[in-house]
């Protein structure tokens, strides 16, 4: 499934879409499909600070935990709560239901460090790992 091209991406596989200054973060269909089945998603509270490339929190499948990366600095303005009680939307629906965060973004210039889809495609095409 090719990455959606309205967003930009990291290669740690998060995505996020920016709408005026906010941002919708998540995870790649590549990252989920990798994880397997996601059983529970630790996310940040409502007007914490989170910096570019730094851990915000934790997705924990059936095989593993890993840390989710911010793609940009800002503030945390929305929290997806649905996940606390489904966390399988991140499976089902990682680019609709399953988002995670929404980041007010601290500097625009920040995006310029992101992939755009079809770089981000390249980039697990060449054997990314999750």
């Amino acid at each position: 499934m090719p990455s959606p091209a309205d967003r930009l991406y990291t290669k740690e596989h998060e995505w996020v879409q920016m709408e005026d200054t906010v941002g919708t973060v998540g995870i790649t269909d590549y990252a989920q499909d990798q994880l397997g089945d996601i059983v529970y998603v630790k996310l940040p509270p409502v007007g914490q600070q989170v910096r570019q490339m730094e851990p915000f929190g934790e997705i924990e499948s059936v095989k593993a935990v890993a840390d989710l990366y911010a793609p940009v600095s800002g503030e945390v303005v929305e929290v997806n709560g649905e996940l606390e009680e489904r966390p399988e939307l991140v499976n089902q629906d990682p680019y609709g239901r399953g988002w995670m965060i929404r980041i007010r973004l601290a500097d625009r210039a920040e995006l310029a460090n992101l992939l755009t889809a079809q770089q981000y495609d390249d980039y697990i095409a060449q054997g990314a790992d999750a």
